[in-house]
C-alpha cells in the first residue's frame, strides 16, 4: 500500500529535504510508525503520546483527520496525507 505524505518545510530535515515521501499503514498511526522507521524523530514532531499535537494539522485527501477518526483514521492505497504545522506570528 503506497501513501504519499507531503512534508512541510519545517519537517524536511527529517526527510533529507524531501517534499514528499511514501509510507504505508492501515491507519494514520501505522503510517506515522512506518515513517519513524525511516525518518527518525519525525513522529514526535507530529504526535504527543497517542494524539496529534495541538498545533499540527493532518489532512487525508484534503480532509482534516480530526473530523474523521484522528490518529485512528483508516487509510487506503493511493491516499495522500498532508502535514501542516500551525504557524503563528506577526507584527505587534
Amino acid at each position: 500500500m503506497a501513501i504519499e505524505v507531503r512534508i512541510p518545510t519545517i519537517l524536511r530535515t527529517y526527510t533529507d529535504g524531501a517534499k514528499a515521501v511514501e509510507g504505508k499503514g492501515d491507519t494514520l498511526a501505522d503510517l506515522l510508525t512506518d515513517l519513524e522507521s525511516r525518518h527518525t524523530g519525525i513522529r514526535e514532531r507530529i504526535v504527543d503520546g497517542d494524539e496529534l499535537r495541538r498545533f499540527v494539522n493532518v489532512y487525508l485527501n484534503d480532509e482534516d483527520v480530526r473530523f474523521l477518526d484522528g490518529i485512528s483514521t483508516a487509510l487506503s492505497d493511493g491516499d495522500s496525507i498532508t502535514i501542516l504545522p500551525a504557524v503563528a506570528g506577526g507584527m505587534n
